[in-house]
């Protein structure tokens, strides 16, 4: 019987024509992929290891054994796909496997097989393609988690950005915020940075929605209207909340400053992210019941079977999703 600590995580492998195959292959390799599992079509994993020439053993996964595994071995939960013969141009025919293997792998994590689930990169465009409503991994796991307020947080070495909606057209981001969506963001944000991060009292900095912060209403009412008066009311309980600050210079020393950066939108806030730390970010979904954390780029189509793909952000979010699970 294994203990919480020996659970493997699982990796949903991600898009089939993308790099995600690639990069698992690599940690493998390179012996930096141990007690994890690969969930994705074995066929897609050992055609790219013969394209790239990566000597890896693909072993069926077989539950309590993953951490005997030996460098150049990689655990393989099968989730065979319409065409795994693909490498670069994306399939809409293999939309449908792909979401059942990330339902298998979520479904893993709730019933305590798993310690944790890593997500590879998907093609959204592809699954929309096939006619299936898609907007991104953070809005999926909610749902098949109940989960009311998922919370897309990406982490490098030394700045963590948080996000109060995500993946939004810009023209409805300030229709979707409101007090309401702002305080529950803001209450996950503080309480994982805490559970899952260990840090006792988070200081996290607020942007404002509008430029200047709204240049006290003459650019927009939304911080003079409900931002301002919602952070006053949580610093009151004993949130340490600064802001909101303008966007153009609240990541100014936010490092040295604060635990999170929480930006109003996705733009707002991740090109600061990945300008500083791109290829070992992490992507983190907080407000879920489950670990779960991801690589900080896409698919990456052109350099598929290239054997050119960089394994680093991979595997960022293994060690991190390790330390959250450690506590």
């Amino acid at each position: 019987m294994t203990n919480s600590a020996d659970k493997p995580l699982i990796i949903s492998v991600g898009e089939p024509a993308g790099i995600g195959p690639d990069i698992c292959l690599q940690l493998a390799a390179d012996a930096a992929a141990t007690n994890v599992v690969a969930c994705g079509d074995l066929r897609v994993l050992q055609n790219r290891a013969d394209k790239i020439g990566l000597d890896v053993h693909l072993r069926p996964y077989n539950p309590g054994k993953t951490g005997s595994l030996r460098a150049g071995e990689l655990a393989v939960l099968d989730q065979p796909v319409a065409n795994p013969w693909v490498c670069g141009n994306p399939d809409p025919a293999n939309a449908p496997a792909l979401l059942q293997s990330i339902e298998r792998a979520v479904a893993g994590c709730l019933q305590g097989e798993f310690s944790g689930l890593v997500t590879g990169p998907l093609q959204k465009s592809t699954i929309n393609d096939a006619g299936i409503p898609f907007s991104g991994h953070t809005e999926y796991l909610a749902t098949l988690t109940n989960s009311p307020t998922p919370v897309m947080m990406l982490a490098s070495r030394n700045l963590r950005v948080a996000l109060a909606s995500t993946h939004l057209p810009l023209r409805e981001v300030a229709d979707y915020l409101d007090r309401q969506r702002l305080e529950a963001v803001i209450r996950v944000l503080n309480r994982d940075l805490q559970v899952r991060f260990g840090i006792a009292r988070p200081v996290i900095i607020v942007c404002g929605l509008n430029p200047h912060a709204g240049e006290a209403g003459h650019l927009g009412d939304e911080e003079q209207r409900f931002i301002i008066p919602l952070l006053n009311e949580l610093r009151a309980e004993g949130m340490q909340l600064t802001g909101p600050l303008p966007a153009d210079t609240a990541f100014i020393g936010a490092s040295e400053k604060a635990d999170a950066v929480l930006a109003m939108y996705h733009d707002q806030g991740l090109p600061v992210l990945k300008y500083a730390g791109f290829g070992m970010a992490v992507n983190v979904t907080l407000g879920l019941p489950i670990i779960r954390t991801s690589v900080d780029h896409g698919t990456a189509l052109d350099k598929a079977g290239t054997g050119k793909a960089n394994p680093g952000s991979l595997l960022a979010a293994i060690n991190q999703a390790r330390a959250m699970h450690a506590g």
